[in-house]
């Protein structure tokens, strides 16, 4: 299964196929018990793609078998033992693919020209990744972090490590010029590695940046590097050996703030929009909007979805059987947005409730 979602991988998701192009999405669990049902869901979710394809008559025999053949060896390729929350399988002629996803999905099944994304650019809106950089004397640790959960980063020269032990200490010390273990040259010169090795980290993958350790240690970085200038600093030592989880539980708190400030500055910047009458908000509304490129960034609702069909020129509610129904018009906004280099951002259930669940500020 696919451990993460780039932006370049979501771009290829996102492309036509031939139809038909299947979707199964299936909430999983991480632990006992409740992980014990999810390969019978899978199953009957797997079952019930297949049936629809037999009953599709826009759907070749020889299609209908490629698909489902893609949907078997989607199914071989799955370890649930390793569940995350939700699980995304795509298949198509010619192609299946499987993703593991860190947050709960609907339960569907879904034929069409496209996979479904929208779980997906939610999960990866959510992640909110950002970087822990665990400073001390002898050990300089990067951690990947989301709301979710911690890891250690174990590339790109991390972790950095050294031996404190000095050749030459006890002839310093016989002639007083032993000095404390932050002012010491070589202390020094490995934190100004770990500042270099940091610094090409974030030029590749920019994220929200901490870093934690000693006062002293903080303070030695900020004399002699630069990653400490874009980072919020954590008076924290104790975090360069870890484990995962004691540097998340640290900067739980400090995530929380972040995330309530951006939810914050995202409201503002709505409301803000609406001042400007540069704002729209309901489905039909934004459709317009989205539909006509003018969308620069997009906020919904975190399980709001919606089947829809047009009427000629507005979006009415319809139910999944109607002929020329979108299942999911919510997933079709937000892949136009991107399309557009518009911002999309998921926010908490009920945040968005009096604007109908979703609402976007436009570029003019």
């Amino acid at each position: 299964m696919h451990p993460s979602l780039t932006p370049e991988a979501l771009a290829e998701l996102r492309k036509t196929r031939p139809y038909p192009a299947v979707t199964v999405l299936l909430p999983t669990h991480r632990r006992e018990p409740d992980n014990a049902q999810d390969p019978v869901r899978l199953r009957n979710l797997v079952a019930e793609a297949k049936e629809r394809l037999n009953a599709d008559p826009a759907v070749t025999k020889e299609q209908r078998a490629e698909v489902a053949g893609q949907l078997d060896r989607a199914v071989a390729d799955i370890d649930l033992v390793h569940a995350e929350d939700g699980l995304a399988v795509f298949a198509a002629p010619g192609e299946h693919q499987v993703w593991s996803i860190a947050r709960t999905v609907p339960s569907r099944v879904v034929l069409s020209d496209t996979f479904l994304t929208r779980n997906l650019v939610a999960a990866r809106a959510a992640e909110r990744p950002y970087w822990v950089l665990a400073v001390s004397a002898d050990r300089v640790t990067l951690w990947d972090g989301t709301p979710e959960r911690v890891g250690e980063h174990t590339a790109d020269g991390f972790p950095l490590t050294r031996s404190l032990d000095d050749p030459d200490a006890e002839r310093k010390e016989r002639i007083g010029d032993l000095p404390s273990t932050f002012r010491d040259e070589r202390t020094r010169t490995f934190l100004r590695a770990a500042d270099q090795a940091m610094s090409a980290v974030l030029d590749a993958h920019p994220r929200p940046l901490f870093v934690a350790g000693e006062a002293a240690a903080l303070s030695l970085l900020d004399d002699i590097g630069t990653v400490t200038k874009k980072a919020t600093r954590v008076p924290h030592g104790g975090l360069a050996d870890g484990p995962a989880d004691a540097v998340g539980q640290a900067m739980a708190p400090l995530v929380a703030d972040r995330e309530k400030a951006e939810l914050d500055a995202l409201l503002q910047e709505l409301d803000t929009a609406r001042g400007q009458r540069q704002f729209a908000a309901g489905l039909d509304e934004v459709w317009q909007n989205v539909t006509a490129d003018r969308v620069r960034l997009l906020a919904v609702d975190d399980t709001f979805r919606q089947t829809v069909r047009d009427d000629g020129g507005h979006l009415v509610p319809a139910t999944a059987d109607d002929l020329d129904a979108v299942e999911d018009i919510v997933d079709e906004i937000v892949e136009r947005a991107l399309d557009t280099g518009a911002q999309v951002r998921f926010v908490p259930e009920g945040t968005l409730t009096e604007q109908g669940g979703i609402a976007c500020a436009l570029r003019y």
